[in-house]
């Protein structure tokens, strides 16, 4: 009799756990990063012994029913677009790698942003996100030594377009480069030409901001191409920095009217840039991006593949740790195992 009552029992309590780990999983609907708890119910049986004459028998008995090993379901979730750069999520198999005091952690999405440090960490918390060096280790994703990018001088400004045959001058002006402090140096070029001269040779003049003619000479043009050596201008600045301006290739030589459309297209050289933003694009190559318009690149996010994911144990953030004893390889998401 209290045998039956007991496997009742155990139906209740059965259920009671199952409802607690559903009730779970519904409160957390919304939760980033969670993932929800699969239930199942097994029978228990036990063995009662019968004897008969001289023979004993074991006879299996049920004994009631109990809830299984949880297990985590680790498809994949749904994707929402989000206004921050750094709100990532696997889109696939694989993990980020997280760190905290010397331990790593694992979780599939989470809300990052830049520390007082320049780490990059899980939003509220001091998970470090992890990123691969060039050798493919493990190091801590930061921008800590990247708040600012140096100025670099100017040394080459490349021209590109069309100066008209039929023209007889041209400017251009506003050209920009920069010395080694990241000041800008405005520069402006004219051409000049004799229409009443069969000889296709342009007079030019370089001038700063203040009117002050820093280099003359000639362009020589044969066949509709800039000759030789003329193409290239070197200019010297008045801080014995060297500019030189190229019209050897891209520029041509044909008759458009009174409209030449020769422009400055490429110049190296930029003055100091602050960091504006840190992003991750879809490949899960990080980029720092500066006031200066530069981009640097800082590496490839690190993404875990695990042979045993439900070895993994939930806490409360979304964030899981590893209690198997398979080895974790860690690779870039465009590895074939990942992302």
């Amino acid at each position: 009799m209290l045998g039956s009552i007991y496997v009742g029992l155990s139906g209740m309590l059965s259920y009671s756990s199952g409802l607690r780990l559903v009730s779970n999983n519904i409160t957390n609907l919304n939760s980033v990063g969670y993932k929800a708890t699969l239930v199942s119910f097994g029978g228990m049986l036990g063995q009662q012994e019968t004897v008969s004459g001289f023979s004993r028998f074991q006879t299996p008995t049920g004994r009631g029913v109990s809830v299984q090993q949880a297990r985590l379901d680790f498809s994949q979730g749904e994707l929402r677009q989000s206004d921050r750069d750094l709100d990532l999520a696997v889109d696939g198999s694989g993990f980020f790698v997280l760190e905290k005091d010397g331990e790593l952690s694992y979780a599939r999405t989470g809300r990052f942003e830049v520390n007082s440090d320049g780490d990059i960490v899980l939003a509220g918390t001091d998970y470090r996100l992890m990123r691969l060096d060039e050798d493919k280790n493990l190091i801590v994703a930061t921008v800590g030594a990247d708040q600012s990018f140096a100025p670099e001088a100017s040394t080459r400004v490349e021209f590109t377009g069309n100066l008209s045959s039929a023209a007889t001058s041209h400017t251009i002006q506003d050209t920009t480069v920069y010395d080694a402090q990241g000041e800008p140096i405005e520069l402006s070029i004219s051409f000049t030409r004799d229409d009443n001269s069969d000889d296709e040779s342009w007079a030019f003049d370089v001038l700063d901001a203040s009117g002050e003619s820093l280099q003359s000479g000639t362009l020589e043009i044969s066949d509709g191409q800039i000759l030789g050596d003329t193409g290239e201008i070197s200019v010297n600045l008045q801080n014995d920095q060297t500019v030189v301006l190229d019209f050897s290739e891209g520029v041509t030589y044909f008759s458009s009217g009174s409209l030449s459309s020769l422009s400055a297209e490429d110049a190296d050289g930029f003055p100091f840039g602050e960091l504006q933003s840190i992003t991750v694009d879809d490949r899960g190559y990080l980029s720092a991006s500066y006031s200066n318009g530069e981009i640097r690149d800082r590496g490839a996010v690190a993404l875990a593949d695990l042979n045993d994911p439900q070895a993994l144990i939930q806490n409360d953030i979304g964030v899981f740790d590893y209690a198997g004893y398979e080895q974790v390889s860690y690779l870039t998401s465009d590895a074939p195992n990942v992302g």
